[in-house]
């Protein structure tokens, strides 16, 4: 795959806040089956070794064996943290292999893309951009930017408390997801208390959500 120059300088070893954002605020996931369609591709997308297609994989009887042979040394990213919102998606990532990035987004946002045009009759591009990425060049801005992904759903007022938000990786920091449905491998790079991390997070709800109305009203 050809690298976009703006993209060249991802640099691996780096953490990265990748954003992007559907065509027009284009309702992109509506319902469980679409949430869940663009978790299985993060999740299968972030290994080299997935070649084939998406929807080939799932429809293998062998999928539980499949993950199971996917090998943590073959993956192009980490995923530190994740929020899928209705019209946009938000991921934290470390890049482990050269290109690794711009390869495992391109092959996660076309698969959705194939997904969604599909189930919907639709043609054309789904998605705005590429991606648009912002370097993580301080350890302590991590944890606050898992907070912000985090958050994302409480600001936008579709639930009260992030936990409630079920397209996110905020239930892995608390403790709540069985091992085998996890997503996210940030243990080398976040040491994290599910108590405290809770405390910390829900301590900014407000404080986030004042901020978003704020914004809104100076765009207004």
């Amino acid at each position: 795959m050809k690298i976009n120059k703006n993209e060249e300088s991802l640099v691996t070893g780096e953490v990265y806040h990748i954003f992007n954002k559907s065509i027009a605020e284009y309702m992109i996931f509506n319902d469980n089956h679409e949430f869940s369609r663009i978790r299985e591709a993060i999740k299968y997308y972030r290994n080299e070794k997935a070649i084939a297609k998406l929807s080939q994989f799932i429809a293998s009887k062998k999928k539980k064996l499949n993950w199971e042979n996917f090998n943590k040394k073959d993956n192009l990213v980490n995923i530190v943290a994740y929020c899928i919102m209705p019209t946009h998606i938000h991921l934290a990532l470390k890049q482990l292999k050269n290109g690794g990035i711009s390869i495992f987004m391109s092959n996660v946002l076309n698969s959705y893309t194939r997904y969604f045009n599909t189930k919907h009759n639709r043609k054309g591009p789904l998605w705005e951009s590429r991606f648009k990425r912002v370097l993580v060049d301080r350890d302590e801005q991590l944890i606050h930017l898992t907070r912000y992904i985090h958050l994302n759903p409480v600001t936008a007022s579709l639930v009260n408390k992030p936990e409630d938000w079920h397209a996110s990786s905020y239930r892995e920091y608390l403790g709540r997801v069985p091992e085998e449905d996890k997503i996210c491998d940030y243990s080398e790079i976040l040491e994290i208390n599910p108590e405290d991390y809770k405390e910390f997070t829900e301590e900014r709800i407000s404080y986030q959500k004042e901020l978003a109305r704020i914004k809104n009203l100076f765009l207004d």
